[in-house]
């Protein structure tokens, strides 16, 4: 984070030459890619970072845990805006991309190996191969249930 924070503050300068080859070097000692443009809040913390790719639009903020080989980027698909935006207290579980110019809400987990696309609600847990929401799914299933055990209730009483 030393090494960003040092290109970041080269990018914003405008020295993007010098900028970049920090970013290169800071690479070559920790596998971490992030490039100096991204705006990455305090507190973050990069688990085990071989792997892990922040992009050029990239926003992180502020207490997020970031695990081995996520990649926040890009689809390929638009301009300006390209890379993710994540709020605060998120954890990006291992192996996991968050792609495109989306916004991942506050006190977000997103599970090992999740691919995310769409913007993810605050307060959310997502997994699975193409990013499930399953905390609402789960708040939703056990409604179901308790809705279930007061009829049966009621049905014995009458």
């Amino acid at each position: 984070m030393i090494f960003h924070r040092i290109s970041h503050r080269l990018y914003k300068w405008r020295f993007f030459f010098l900028s970049r080859l920090i970013s290169q070097i800071a690479r070559l000692f920790t596998g971490i890619e992030i490039h100096p443009g991204a705006v990455i809040g305090e507190g973050v913390f990069i688990d085990h970072g071989a792997g892990v790719v922040i992009g050029e639009t990239c926003e992180i903020g502020d207490n997020v845990i970031i695990y081995q080989g996520v990649t926040l980027g890009g689809t390929g698909k638009d301009t300006g805006k390209r890379h993710p935006t994540i709020g605060n207290d998120v954890v990006i579980g291992a192996g996991s991309a968050v792609l495109g110019p989306i916004f991942i809400g506050h006190n977000c987990k997103i599970g090992a190996g999740t691919v995310v696309l769409r913007d993810v609600p605050p307060n959310s847990t997502v997994v699975g191969e193409r990013g499930r929401d399953i905390h609402h799914e789960i708040s939703l299933h056990l409604e179901i249930e308790m809705l279930k055990r007061k009829i049966e209730e009621l049905e014995k009483r009458y």
